[in-house]
């Protein structure tokens, strides 16, 4: 059996992060919980029977506990990711990372320093149409890729998903819609999944701007909405369109190449290449991987001493707040702007 802490549990993934726990049985067991907030701690530990602790440094110095996962709001990561680095303890971030580059690389440091296994909440790694294009990528198959666009939008604003919930204080998800708790708004919240993605498998970016706006001012003073554009190292000009304003997101990613294209819509991937028999791009492409395990699936199972299991590595999660600090900064100046480097 292997034994883990929560440190931090107002993520709003926390309560899926629980029954994934649950649905391990024996194998896996919550033994402590901490958070800053007493109400949330309570309940959370009680989904799990599991006992509070006072101090997060309760569960770092604690020899039982072999992992920990850290749901806290993202301004407290840094120092909560480095006393459970230095105590060796293996770590699940919540996303993003950082709040912005200096953290984020700080983090990854420490972690990589101690060698610690890490993991963040990218899930979208495990997809079998993004594996089927990481493939046809590096095959070759889109010919010389010109641009790319990816897109991660949902109703959070108009459904209010992230009001105070005086009913139900420890599901309450208001400080996600803080930029000052969050270190971003809507764009950042969402569109640190698709930023992922293009940078997985398109590489890094010499510069990049956006343009963010309140859209529906739900949230006064946090970003809902917004578009980024990117130029990746190797050429490709991207584009990132994430909020939380939209009723629809039908297009989810589109690559497009001097021999092949494609474009995922409703969760369907069109996909056309001069160099994949029957790849025309008027059906469904039905022919990919299978799902592999990603995010919080996958830190169970590799703390669980299951072999090959990929995990987001902490220089790549720093990375992306790295690169969505400079979108924020572009926004912000009207400006291009190249992310900050590794500490």
């Amino acid at each position: 059996m292997v034994q883990i802490g929560f440190v931090g549990v107002g993520h709003i993934h926390t309560p899926g992060f629980i029954d994934a726990i649950k649905k391990r049985g024996e194998a896996i067991k919550v033994k402590s919980v901490w958070d800053h907030q007493a109400v949330r701690a309570q309940k959370r530990a009680g989904d799990l029977a599991a006992a509070v602790v006072k101090n997060p440094q309760a569960i770092f110095d604690d020899p039982d506990i072999q992992a920990v996962a850290i749901c806290s709001e993202t301004n407290r990561h840094e120092k909560l990711v480095l006393a459970g680095a230095k105590a060796k303890k293996h770590l699940f971030v919540e996303k993003p990372l950082g709040v912005a580059a200096r953290d984020g690389w700080a983090m990854a440091k420490a972690i990589e320093e101690v060698g610690v296994m890490f993991q963040t909440g990218y899930g979208q790694r495990g997809w079998p149409i993004n594996l089927f294009l990481k493939e046809q990528i590096a095959k070759g198959s889109f010919g010389k890729i010109t641009r790319v666009r990816g897109s991660n939008c949902h109703s959070g604003a108009i459904g209010q998903w992230f009001n105070e919930k005086p009913a139900d204080p420890a599901s309450s998800w208001r400080w996600m819609a803080d930029p000052k708790l969050a270190g971003v708004g809507g764009f950042g919240d969402l569109g640190t999944h698709s930023l992922d993605i293009l940078l997985w498998l398109f590489g890094e970016v010499t510069q990049v701007t956006g343009q963010l706006d309140n859209g529906l001012a739900t949230y006064p003073g946090c970003d809902e909405t917004g578009e980024a554009m990117l130029r990746f190292k190797s050429g490709v000009i991207g584009t990132l369109a994430a909020g939380w304003d939209d009723v629809a997101n039908p297009v989810t990613l589109l690559i497009s190449g001097t021999e092949g294209h494609a474009v995922v819509v409703n969760g369907q991937l069109f996909f056309q290449s001069k160099h994949v028999e029957g790849a025309d791009g008027k059906q469904p492409w039905t022919a990919l991987p299978p799902s592999v395990p990603a995010a919080f699936a996958a830190f169970l199972d590799a703390i669980s001493g299951v072999a090959g299991i990929p995990l987001v590595t902490a220089h790549e999660a720093a990375y992306c707040s790295a690169v969505m600090e400079a979108i924020y900064k572009g926004a912000k100046k009207n400006k291009w702007v190249a992310p900050v480097a590794a500490l």
